[in-house]
């Protein structure tokens, strides 16, 4: 009886990387045709710019498949502490034009020129510490009663609450529901009785509900910018509830976007066709960018591949009986979910604007290459599953000649 070791290659997980692959070079086809038109005697640099950002995505993703589980183990919380600390950047070093445009000190830039956004990659490392969080706990208390689950909860409010804070004093509310979203998907998975959720999820709906009641009077949006809530956050609610109340002004932006999928058809209107200017289309609003030039018949294939995409990851998490990196995909999965439904309903009228990037599509390289290394992860859990098998495999050979020598 033989066996033959896979190499390297063969423990790619190829078809999670195809889906990733046909969206990167959508991605790509979509940045050109955006900059073509917004910014035509650029177009080729910030192509290049985007492609030489996957590039280095690419190679962290592979660098991060590699990574055994208790390398990960040991090396989360000083991720974690290092996503914090660069997170303070952007409360000192920040572009006040960029804060002026858009409300949010969530970029680190040097000199007027903005380099990275800290809180993309913080994303990554909260979930790592969320998953380090739980699985340690689970590991410490087997049995689970409503007093443990409380404890838990505990635990991962503090490791959220300096993530939320420092997202607060950035201004970036946007992102902020993006780590509510991983924060909800892991805590839903780790088994937290419902008689404390059902009660959270009463209250959140219950402050949502009385929110837009609030809102919907003038002097109720007097009071909630009397509380705190900045200008450009009011006006992005004002222009999801009605798009072309000020479509010149404060809700141009959603207005303009839903013009241009509208008028795009079944079939949109070819490649690099636009007659609607929609601004920063080639980063938040990139999806309008596809849907007008590729109608719906594009959106639906640029939806249809994140759907495979999503199918696959879970395929690969069930796969898996490792609870760690269970944990991980599970918040990376929420993320990745979460950015799409958002990005791709603010375009669409159907969710308000928070400025999230479209994942794998949208121009911006700290997007990209976090996103990448998420991937890189998921990579690393059907990495170690083929190994496990190889390992099983070999035993049995060993085992099996061992009897035969003996006979």
């Amino acid at each position: 009886m033989s066996y033959r070791r896979l190499s390297a290659t063969n423990r790619v997980d190829l078809k999670l990387i195809l889906p990733v692959f046909c969206l990167l070079v959508i991605g790509l086809l979509a940045v050109f045709v955006a900059a073509s038109l917004d910014h035509s005697g650029r177009a080729i640099e910030m192509v290049l710019q985007q492609g030489a950002w996957i590039l280095l995505g690419i190679l962290l993703a592979f660098l991060v498949m590699r990574f055994d589980t208790p390398f990960l183990w040991k090396a989360t919380p000083f991720l974690y502490s290092l996503g914090l600390a660069l997170m303070v950047l952007p409360l000192v070093y920040y572009n006040p034009n960029l804060v002026a445009a858009t409300g949010a000190k969530n970029w680190v830039a040097l000199s007027g020129q903005s380099l990275f956004q800290p809180s993309e990659f913080m994303k990554i490392s909260y979930i790592l510490m969320m998953s380090y969080v739980i699985v340690r706990f689970q590991t410490k208390h087997e049995t689970a009663t409503l007093k443990t689950d409380c404890w838990l909860l505990l635990q991962l409010f503090l490791v959220t609450i300096p993530v939320m804070a420092l997202l607060r004093l950035q201004g970036d509310l946007g992102t902020a529901l993006v780590f509510l979203a991983i924060f909800a998907g892991l805590t839903l998975l780790s088994g937290v009785s419902w008689r404390l959720i059902l009660p959270v999820v009463g209250l959140v709906a219950l402050l949502l509900i009385g929110f837009i009641l609030v809102f919907s009077r003038e002097e109720g949006r007097i009071f909630l910018y009397d509380l705190g809530v900045d200008t450009y956050q009011l006006n992005r609610i004002s222009g999801w509830l009605d798009p072309f109340e000020n479509a010149q002004t404060t809700t141009f932006q959603q207005a303009q976007s839903l013009i241009a999928i509208g008028s795009a058809g079944l079939w949109g209107k070819g490649f690099q066709v636009s007659d609607v200017h929609v601004p920063v289309r080639e980063s938040d609003m990139i999806f309008t960018v596809i849907a007008e030039n590729f109608g719906f018949l594009g959106g639906a294939i640029l939806i249809s591949l994140y759907m495979i995409l999503i199918y696959r990851m879970i395929r690969v998490t069930i796969a898996s009986n490792n609870r760690f990196y269970t944990f991980i995909s599970t918040g990376f999965i929420m993320m990745l979910l979460f950015h799409v439904l958002e990005n791709i309903g603010a375009a669409t009228g159907l969710l308000p604007l928070t400025g999230i990037p479209l994942p794998f599509i949208s121009q911006g390289g700290s997007s990209i290459i976090s996103n990448l290394i998420g991937i890189g992860l998921l990579l690393s859990m059907h990495y170690q599953n083929v190994l496990k098998e190889e390992e099983k495999q070999m035993r049995g050979v060993r085992k099996h000649s061992f009897i035969v020598e003996k006979l």
